[in-house]
């Protein structure tokens, strides 16, 4: 294995996308997805951890559907399986709130916020129903094909 939890194959498979982590950013999160193995531990690993998040970031990037991930990253169904995991034990929830608090941080803040802006207008809109409720129908006669020719 080579810095970063990728190895040098994994590194010259596929041209790197936009959001891939980079080795900086990989130290500062590789702490919540490697664990140490205890017990039996099944069979290896055919992909890094760090392999694993580039995908998943790829694809919260890009949105879409799970079986559309590039060929050149691992088997969709293995990275939904991380995603899924790490989604239900708290792990990308982890991993967010500890880069929240560093970017804090370094903007010169407190590592969690302690304030919440509520904007009236989107609450407003909630009670009456959504958008449906605040769009007024249209009334233009040439809108409507059913409209009656003769007052």
């Amino acid at each position: 294995m080579e810095k970063g939890g990728m190895n040098l194959q994994e590194k010259q498979k596929r041209s790197p996308y936009s959001t891939d982590l980079t080795d900086e950013q990989y130290e500062k999160i590789a702490r919540f997805v490697e664990k140490p193995l205890t017990g039996r531990t099944g069979r290896p690993r055919k992909h890094s951890y760090r392999e694993i998040l580039n995908a998943i970031f790829y694809q919260l990037r890009s949105g879409g559907s799970w079986r559309l991930l590039p060929h050149d990253f691992p088997h969709w169904l293995s990275v939904y399986a991380y995603f899924r995991r790490w989604s239900e034990d708290g792990t990308l929830e982890r991993i967010y709130a500890a880069l929240r608090a560093e970017a804090r941080k370094k903007a010169g803040k407190e590592p969690t916020p302690s304030a919440v802006i509520l904007d009236s207008q989107s609450v407003k809109t909630t009670e009456k129903g959504g958008p449906e409720a605040t769009t007024r129908e249209s009334t233009s006669r040439d809108a409507n094909a059913t409209w009656p020719s003769t007052p």
